[in-house]
């Protein structure tokens, strides 16, 4: 009995302790923490339609009536573009704020001089500069869901609609970026001018081509020459990083190609997720590009990230319409977006012609 006695104070103590002492745990790594703004998009705008909660975690609101996309959403839109638009996988893509971008090239550098110790230093010329204005233009998609659809809590409207916009986004970027007039939309690089002369002689903004020696076709004799000829019209400083891009019909006529001992120029990827290699260099294939045809530019060399630019407003907006065709939810999803070739150096096509 004394040593019950003697121990309830001390269980007292301990309870006490224990009552007012709360529990704080540490997040464990790779733990995230729900984004209010995020949940009130998702569950709040897209599911059903209600601007209040998302007003009150939002002021980016559109003239429109548009939402800017949560941070989290844009950039699983961004890295599927990425992962399946093949020219902004190589390209210089910067982020702005408004369509007004402006960028400033020099052309020659800077020249420098030698001199000794005790003798003057001459003034060295200056170097020429030139602006560069990519050509804007607004991206839109418009997927559409049923109300039922979205009303279901097991369908991943977040994922759902991220996939739609990333991949009608691509399709029209891919082509713009290649062929793309300049026209209310980017500059692609094949509409840039182009010459046979080399980069001393050549104009700023006309790229350089190598004649495939045959009116819409490769020669018949040795045609990989005119490959090797390519790579080596571009500058030793561009080749590093340097890539081909070409369509998958070119690319099966290149692939047949071999050396005088057999061996085959084009090599498939050694492991997953590494790319096809060309003489060496990575193959990028670009369905928007050009079928072999005479006069046709249907194969490009170069280093994208120092010969062309991609500019675009950092948000995606997104319009909910649940009226213009019912049943159906239509999503108006708009990108502000430009492109231009900054180096023309950078850049190599191969015409399919004689000269």
């Amino acid at each position: 009995m004394d040593y019950e006695t003697k121990a309830d104070p001390l269980d007292a103590v301990f309870d006490g302790a224990t009552a007012e002492v709360a529990v704080v745990r540490p997040m464990l790594s790779g733990a995230r923490i729900a984004d209010p703004a995020k949940a009130a998009f998702v569950d709040g705008y897209l599911r059903r339609g209600s601007e209040v909660e998302l007003k009150s975690f939002s002021g980016a609101v559109a003239a429109d009536g548009g939402f800017a996309v949560p941070k989290e959403i844009d950039e699983v839109i961004d890295a599927t573009l990425k992962g399946i638009s093949p020219i902004r996988a190589i390209a210089n893509v910067v982020r702005v704020g408004t369509a007004g971008y402006r960028k400033l090239v020099t052309q020659n550098g800077v020249t420098s001089g030698w001199a000794s110790e005790t003798a003057t230093r001459p003034e060295t010329a200056t170097p020429t500069f030139n602006e560069i204005v990519p050509s804007f233009g607004e991206l839109y998609a418009n997927p559409a869901a049923t109300q039922a659809m979205l009303d279901d809590a097991a369908f991943d409207v977040e994922a759902w609609l991220a996939g739609e916009i990333a991949t009608e986004f691509a399709k029209a970027e891919g082509a713009a970026f290649v062929n793309g007039n300049g026209t209310n939309k980017p500059r692609g690089f094949l509409q840039a001018p182009t010459a046979v002369t080399n980069d001393a002689t050549r104009p700023f903004g006309t790229l350089q081509y190598v004649a495939s020696g045959a009116a819409g076709a490769f020669v018949a004799s040795n045609p990989q020459d005119k490959l090797v000829e390519l790579v080596h019209a571009l500058r030793a400083p561009y080749r590093q990083g340097a890539a081909w891009v070409m369509n998958a019909s070119t690319l099966a006529t290149i692939c047949k190609f071999k050396t005088t001992d057999g061996a085959f120029i084009w090599q498939p990827g050694i492991a997953a997720g590494q790319p096809d290699t060309l003489l060496g260099y990575p193959v990028v294939e670009a369905e928007d590009m050009p079928d072999i045809a005479a006069n046709s530019l249907s194969i490009a060399f170069g280093n994208f990230k120092a010969g062309y630019l991609i500019a675009e407003r950092s948000e995606t907006s997104i319009l909910r319409d649940p009226y213009s065709n019912k049943p159906y939810v239509h999503f108006y999803a708009t990108k502000r977006l430009g492109g231009a070739v900054t180096n023309s150096e950078a850049i190599k096509v191969m015409k399919f012609a004689a000269s």
